[in-house]
C-alpha cells in the first residue's frame, strides 16, 4: 500500500467552511506535544474519548481506548456529521487541527497510524492555501479543500504554513474494515 492515497469522495468546500465558522470563535485547545512543532497548532475535538472530559484527553487519539463519542462541538455542525456518516467504518478521534500562518510541524512520526496496522488516519482540508508545505517522506503533498487523503503517517512527515492564513483540517482516525479497505485500494491504471 502507498503512503498516500487521495481517496475517491469529496465534500462541499463551502459547506465545510461553513461549520468551521460556528466554532472559529470557540478557545481551540494548544496540540499537547510541544516538541513537534513552532508557532501555533491548536484542536477541537469533535469525537472524543468517552468518558474524557480534561481538553488534553479530549483531543488525544488514545490507542488503548475502543469507545469514542461525539463531543457537543459535533452537534453544532451539520455538515460534519454529514461528513463523518460518510465513512463505513468506524471512527476513533476526529478533531479540527489548525496550523497558524508562519507555524511548523516539525518531522515526526505517529507509530501507530498505518493502514497495515487496523488503523488509518484520514485528512480533509477545511481551510488552506497554496503556500502550506506538507511533506510525507521528503515528497510534498497538496491537498485541496473537501478532498480526503489517507496518509501514512508512521512515516516521517512535516508541515509548514507559509502563508497568510490558519491551515484548517478535519482529521479522522478511523479503523480499518472492509469498506475502508475498499476505499484505500487503487483502481486500475
Amino acid at each position: 500500500m502507498r503512503d498516500r492515497l487521495r481517496l475517491a469522495v469529496r465534500f462541499d468546500p463551502e459547506a465545510l467552511r461553513a461549520d468551521l465558522a460556528r466554532l472559529e470563535e470557540l478557545e481551540w485547545i494548544d496540540h499537547f506535544v510541544k516538541q513537534n512543532y513552532e508557532g501555533t497548532w491548536r484542536v477541537l475535538p469533535l469525537r472524543a474519548p468517552k468518558g474524557a472530559v480534561h481538553p488534553i484527553k479530549m483531543i488525544y487519539s488514545d490507542p488503548t481506548c475502543d469507545t469514542y463519542v461525539d463531543t457537543p462541538l459535533l452537534a453544532r455542525c451539520t455538515y460534519f456529521q454529514r461528513v463523518l456518516a460518510a465513512f463505513s467504518c468506524p471512527l476513533h478521534a476526529v478533531r479540527l487541527m489548525k496550523l497558524a500562518p508562519g507555524s511548523i510541524i516539525k518531522p515526526h512520526t505517529d507509530h501507530d497510524l498505518a493502514a497495515e496496522n487496523g488503523k488509518a488516519r484520514l485528512h480533509i482540508p477545511v481551510a488552506t492555501n497554496s503556500d502550506v508545505d506538507f511533506r510525507l517522506n521528503g515528497e510534498r503533498i497538496v491537498m485541496q479543500e473537501g478532498e480526503c487523503w489517507y496518509l501514512r503517517l508512521s512515516d516521517t512527515h512535516e508541515v509548514t504554513n507559509h502563508g497568510q492564513t490558519d491551515r484548517v483540517h478535519l482529521v479522522l482516525d478511523a479503523i480499518v474494515n472492509p469498506w475502508l479497505e475498499e476505499q484505500l485500494t487503487e483502481p486500475p491504471a
